[in-house]
């Protein structure tokens, strides 16, 4: 059993992706070719909006959104505390200060409330400027955007929303990528849509702001490759990559999203009364499942559960063990709110992802229910 089975995915996909990759290698295009266009204009339609610029992974995204709306020394980014150590690592990366926020219990997205305290007790402290919020659309479902907005709005944030795991969820009818001032994902191979290494972009309406991030993602070019207006960085997504994303395009909007939501439900209803607290989609959200994470039963002892479930072929994962505040790289740099991130504190004790994806068997999706049920029973 594979906790996300990328070969099973390209078994069902092989000739189309054995196609596009031939074909980008006998074009001999390799940086900069037509598909990397044709993915960006794709992409763009599907999340339903103007621009998408394609870079080198999802973190060169953030950064790219980052120097796009110049944040630098002296301001403050509010990141939620239960995250991927990019989301915070990018603010830093710029010279900002990052300020976790906690999240909520049930959906593991930042949390509202938490983040307009901390906005007003980094204003009362008026040592830093604050500029933006990073929301994370956290293991496949997009965030509280109907409250997140409202916040930046009042005090003047930026939104920057990190969908690097909820791309193809969606809130209504409105997709993942399409609700920040600036949206980004990741194509890192095991997210919900993934190329065959490492790939990335940036979603925005923003005409200034879109020709900013082209610019700085191929070294701060101006109107040719070598008029260097600004400094930038090296930050492309090859043509391989944009090739294989193609490919693998149609499936992922036509069938894999509606599989991997068909895998959540037949946890969902093998798993309840187990004693696991179970993901929690919100009426009218869809999640794209990067990952089934549930929440162990206070002081059960996850390390053995995950070792009794290894010896029976079930492979399971913990995103995430430490809160962002406690990371090491963040030490002195960061700033907390003065309540402390404690649903973060303890989420990072109790959480586990199972194996999950849009070619999970209905053999594996019962097995794994069924030796967790007996582990708890």
């Amino acid at each position: 059993m594979q906790f996300r089975d990328l070969g099973a995915q390209y078994r069902v996909l092989q000739p189309q992706i054995d196609k596009a990759i031939a074909d980008a290698v006998a074009e001999g295009l390799y940086i900069s070719g037509p598909q990397v266009k044709e993915l960006e204009e794709r992409l763009a339609s599907y999340v339903g909006v103007k621009h998408c610029i394609t870079c080198a992974n999802g973190t060169d995204a953030l950064q790219l959104a980052l120097m796009a709306w110049g944040v630098g020394p002296g301001d403050a980014v509010f990141v939620p505390d239960f995250t991927f150590f990019s989301s915070g690592e990018v603010v830093s990366a710029v010279g900002a200060t990052p300020v976790f926020v906690d999240v909520d219990e049930r959906t593991f997205n930042l949390d509202p409330r938490k983040l307009e305290e901390a906005v007003t007790f980094v204003l009362d402290a008026g040592e830093l400027n604050p500029i933006a919020a990073v929301a994370v659309d956290l293991f496949g479902l997009p965030a509280d955007y109907s409250d997140i907005k409202p916040i930046c709005e009042k005090y003047g944030l930026k939104l920057l929303e990190d969908g690097a795991q909820g791309f193809g969820g969606a809130i209504g009818n409105q997709l993942v990528c399409s609700f920040g001032d600036i949206s980004t994902t990741s194509f890192f191979p095991a997210k919900p849509l993934g190329c065959y290494g490492d790939g990335g972009a940036v979603f925005t309406d923003d005409d200034e702001w879109a020709a900013l991030i082209r610019s700085y993602a191929v070294h701060g070019k101006g109107t040719f490759k070598y008029d260097n207006v600004r400094v930038g960085m090296n930050s492309r997504l090859d043509t391989i990559q944009a090739a294989v994303l193609l490919a693998k395009l149609d499936a992922f909007v036509g069938e894999e999203i509606a599989a991997v939501n068909e895998a959540a439900r037949r946890y969902d209803a093998a798993l309840a009364g187990s004693g696991l607290v179970l993901p929690l989609v919100p009426e009218g959200y869809t999640s794209s499942w990067a990952q089934y994470t549930v929440q162990l039963p206070t002081g059960a002892d996850r390390a053995a559960l995950q070792e009794a479930l290894k010896e029976q072929g079930v492979p399971t994962m913990v995103y995430y063990p430490k809160p962002m505040h406690e990371q090491k790289a963040f030490e002195g740099a960061c700033l907390v709110a003065p309540s402390g991130c404690p649903v973060t504190e303890r989420l990072c004790g109790r959480v586990l992802s199972l194996p999950m994806g849009p070619y999970v068997s209905v053999g594996d999706l019962d097995a794994v229910s069924q030796e967790l049920s007996k582990a708890f029973k």
